[in-house]
């Protein structure tokens, strides 16, 4: 079975992460140089057991274009947006045996480096991908 594994952060993460100083304090290019570190190994970890399908890190919010209908025309507006300040950052799509080995791998992630103020308000959401169409005639 395949799990997506979803990362959340704000634009203001991903500008301190490349070292501007905003609400939070900036990250050391050493602090940014221990999560790719440990980004990498966790990869490389699930591509060695065979679990790892994909993975791919979101750039920042700001580069973001939302795409919606409003009075039968599709509008289009620039991120980041108000009405969210947390969006997908990130994900990993493995194929593992079961539910409970997903979770076992994301909570991998609750050992990624940085500032203890940020490692405290994260989180991934486990979410199994439906490979089959369902079906709603009952």
């Amino acid at each position: 079975m395949k799990y997506m594994i979803l990362t959340f952060a704000s634009q203001q993460n991903y500008e301190e992460m490349v070292g501007k100083d905003s609400a939070a304090p900036a990250w050391t290019p050493e602090d940014y140089a221990a999560i790719g570190t440990f980004m990498r190994d966790l990869n490389q970890e699930l591509l060695d057991s065979g679990e790892l399908v994909e993975t791919r890190g979101l750039s920042a919010p700001v580069h973001t274009r939302r795409v919606a209908l409003r009075d039968g025309a599709p509008l289009v507006t620039d991120g980041p947006y108000a009405e969210a300040e947390e969006v997908l950052a990130g994900y990993w799509v493995v194929e593992c045996e079961s539910f409970d080995r997903a979770t076992e791998i994301a909570t991998r992630l609750t050992n990624c480096p940085g500032p203890e103020y940020l490692r405290a308000r994260a989180y991934a959401d486990v979410r199994p991908i439906d490979e089959h169409q369902p079906d709603y005639e009952g």
